[in-house]
């Protein structure tokens, strides 16, 4: 749920980490805090994040929106290693879609211990936002 900053400067939205299991798991919550007014959801799609994060560029009328993310080590777990290698074969069943190359080289570096985990990767999905959107990890 949305709420003003305790300065009153902000909208804050609360990301409750310990309800996250999948990564359909945290759309269903940016769901519920993002698209109460909508008609239609956002699927699990970064860039269906990365777009409706726009709505607060430039600086929405209330100020910067932060998003705090509550229990985010579970979050980081749930959404780590293995649940981003899932997203990332579920892919490559798909090569019509997507670039396989892109995918498989991704895969590696995971698998390498050198690739971003789905955690990381929406992490820099808010960062490229900032400042107008701001990410906290509680």
């Amino acid at each position: 749920m949305a709420e003003e900053s305790r300065g009153g400067s902000a909208q804050v939205f609360r990301i409750e980490g310990a309800r996250i299991d999948t990564i359909e798991d945290l759309y269903a919550q940016l769901n519920a805090l993002l698209m109460k007014e909508e008609d239609w959801e956002l699927g699990a799609s970064l860039d269906a994040l990365d777009d409706v994060l726009y709505r607060f560029s430039p600086r929405s009328a209330v100020g910067p929106t932060v998003f705090v993310w509550a229990d985010h080590g579970r979050s980081r777990e749930a959404l780590g290693r293995a649940a981003t290698e899932r997203w990332l074969e579920d892919k490559l069943r798909h090569p019509h879609s997507f670039d396989v190359r892109a995918i498989r080289a991704q895969r590696d570096a995971l698998m390498s211990g050198e690739g971003k985990t789905y955690f990381e990767i929406v992490q820099d999905v808010f960062a490229a936002h900032d400042p107008d959107v701001r990410l906290e990890l509680d």
